[in-house]
């Protein structure tokens, strides 16, 4: 493992160890495909994490408003990516600081669930798919979206999930969504930094970005998760 990154379970916190096969296992999940999450977060690290996420996307809202940056981001990896988180960090004269982290995955992977202090399921969701307009049903509310996020020309709706089984204060508003065939996770911090969506937020896959990421301010406390 590189000093650069620190390796973990996508499902939990439980220390997870080399297995001989030159895989990673979880004493609770078993075999995984471990999370590389940087040490430092630097517009440097930031490239290693496009090489390892290579093709899969990786969201950031764009742009980001003045006082923004780039605070943690990670990719679930053993070969084939499977999942990628980004948070960024700023302040609003409503809320204060706030954090909103965007996670993208396939199926089963179960990091939207952990970050947002959820119990996962087989398929890594709280709920399950409902199979019926991409609405979502179980962890998840039913009915029309909470919101709409913007992915290129495409608006994406996002469902509320249900985070009454958090066995912490309620400081969090998560939502969560299908986009191109993957589960699509918002977690925002305070929770009332949901209102910040009420207008149609971009989210950008900066891994076919280019030279524009060099202007992306990073650095700053990332956010306990």
């Amino acid at each position: 493992m590189s000093q650069s990154h620190r390796v973990s379970c996508p499902r939990c916190v439980v220390p997870i160890a080399p297995t001989g096969a030159g895989g990673w296992a979880c004493p609770e999940h078993g075999e995984i495909a471990p999370l590389w999450q940087p040490v430092e977060v630097t517009y440097e690290a930031f490239t290693q994490h496009l090489a390892r996420a290579a093709t899969f996307p990786t969201y950031l809202p764009w742009p980001l408003g003045p006082g923004w940056s780039v605070t943690d981001f990670a990719v679930v990896e053993d070969g084939t990516p499977r999942a990628t988180m980004t948070c960024v960090s700023g302040a609003t004269a409503l809320d204060g600081p706030v954090d909103v982290i965007v996670v993208s995955e396939e199926t089963g992977t179960g990091l939207g669930a952990r970050i947002a202090g959820l119990p996962a399921g087989p398929d890594g969701l709280p709920g399950r798919p409902s199979g019926q307009d991409g609405a979502l049903r179980g962890g998840f509310a039913d009915g029309p979206p909470e919101v709409k996020v913007k992915l290129d020309a495409h608006a994406v709706g996002l469902w509320s999930v249900s985070t009454s089984r958090i066995d912490r204060e309620w400081d969090r508003s998560v939502l969560a969504g299908e986009a191109r065939g993957r589960w699509l996770w918002l977690v925002l911090r305070p929770a009332s930094a949901i209102l910040l969506l009420r207008d149609l937020w971009i989210l950008r896959d900066v891994s076919v970005t280019g030279p524009q990421l060099v202007t992306l301010p990073f650095g700053g406390p990332a956010p306990p998760w």
